[in-house]
């Protein structure tokens, strides 16, 4: 079963729907959070990126920052910028992006069930990643940004949600970057109840993105735990922010790799190697694979059609039968000696939402090769999470992203 219920949200006010949201703070540096809440004081960007109230060159994680954060938060509400809603509420997030629509229910996960792996995960986490948000979780009081969830589409589910957006309007529908970002509150506390009894019949919720920030949420929640050893384990600190997607409404884009050099190989020796684990043909132009285990390379102004070989993957494995293991197991490492992409400086990732051109510009300034990357599927995501396994880095992309801002849920 997977707990989801109500909260009293923070969100803007009408009139200011599109002026607070604010991409979240892990897709943008500083500098790019600077020039895009420039001449706007009730940006997001002020709480999820406080940095650049202050001095540049300041340190992202010190205290300063926090604070700095919380304080602008407070601000925002204290001035009636983002209001609270009067009763617990379950709420609706529709993005449409190029013409494709994703849906989500937006309300509380719990932590107990992040920990007895209810909430599945398929990423590790980094340490200094989950202090950072840790102590801007803590300090702030608050989830100033939602986890994003999935979960095996549910017919009950997706029937109250139509049917609550076909009889109510909206109470945002705004543009944001090409967004279209559209919310409903469910205020029918009979509504609410029956998506909360709906959800007592999904087995699982898994992370679709936010690892670092789950793990967080779930850390402070302790922390409040321990600080209040008679909870009771209703209060609010039991509980993060989330958005909960039907895995069928979602889509993941391809990851794309760029690589430095040939590892000191000429382009035939490389080729010959390549041929040895994939079919290899040029292609006439450019263009993005087209099926599972099949990848784009592009060097020295040509793109070929690489095809892993019958037998060169275990394809009961589902990690090892990933495009991302593949490519990693059978070039990356053994021939370009990549073996370890997370801290390797000769490899970048590149999010396909950023298209071949990028991939063609940055294999012909600061790099050599481009691999364009069939996109990993929600159902390889899952089936990786249920079996207690990790993904290889940088195997996602999800687009659009969920903007900070909308829902602030405070933890007391």
């Amino acid at each position: 079963m997977a707990v989801f219920r109500p909260f009293m949200a923070y969100r803007p006010s009408r009139e200011n729907q599109a002026l607070i949201p604010a991409l979240p703070y892990d897709v943008i540096n500083s500098d790019e959070a600077r020039e895009m809440a420039s001449g706007n004081p009730l940006s997001f960007l002020h709480v999820d990126k406080a940095e650049i109230d202050l001095p540049p060159g300041t340190d992202l994680y010190s205290p300063q920052v926090y604070q700095k954060a919380r304080e602008n938060l407070l601000a925002l509400e204290k001035n009636g910028y983002l209001v609270q809603d009067e009763s617990p509420c379950l709420y609706i997030y529709r993005q449409v992006m190029n013409g494709r629509t994703q849906t989500g229910i937006v309300g509380c996960a719990s932590i107990d069930e992040y920990k007895n792996n209810t909430i599945k995960k398929h990423e590790f986490t980094l340490a200094k990643k989950e202090q950072d948000r840790i102590n801007h979780v803590n300090i702030c009081d608050a989830n100033t940004g939602p986890i994003f969830l999935t979960y095996r589409s549910n017919d009950i589910i997706n029937g109250i949600v139509a049917g609550w957006i076909e009889t109510n309007e909206p109470v945002y529908d705004f543009v944001s970057d090409g967004v279209k970002q559209t919310v409903w509150v469910i205020d029918d506390l009979s509504v609410s109840v029956a998506i909360q009894k709906a959800f007592v019949g999904v087995e699982s919720l898994y992370i679709a993105d936010g690892h670092h920030r789950c793990a967080s949420a779930v850390k402070v929640g302790e922390m409040r735990r321990q600080a209040n050893p008679r909870y009771t384990g209703q209060e609010e600190f039991n509980y993060f922010l989330a958005v909960a997607f039907a895995d069928d409404d979602l889509e993941i884009m391809d990851y794309n790799r760029v690589v430095k050099d040939l590892n000191g190989y000429t382009i035939e020796q490389y080729m010959a190697l390549v041929g040895e684990k994939f079919d290899v043909r040029q292609l006439a132009q450019r263009e993005r694979p087209g099926s599972k285990h099949s990848f784009t390379m592009f060097y020295d102004g040509k793109w070929y059609l690489l095809t892993a070989k019958d037998g060169t993957f275990d394809n009961t494995d589902p990690v090892a039968r990933l495009d991302v293991s593949i490519l990693q197991n059978n070039l990356l490492a053994p021939i370009l000696g990549i073996h370890n992409p997370k801290d390797d400086q000769r490899i970048d990732f590149i999010g396909g939402i950023r298209g071949l051109d990028e991939l063609e510009r940055r294999a012909t300034t600061d790099m050599q090769l481009a691999f364009a990357m069939y996109p990993t599927t929600v159902d390889d995501l899952m089936s990786i999470a249920d079996a207690g396994q990790i993904m290889p880095p940088k195997s996602t992309w999800f687009e659009p992203k969920l903007l900070s801002g909308l829902f602030i849920h405070h933890l007391s």
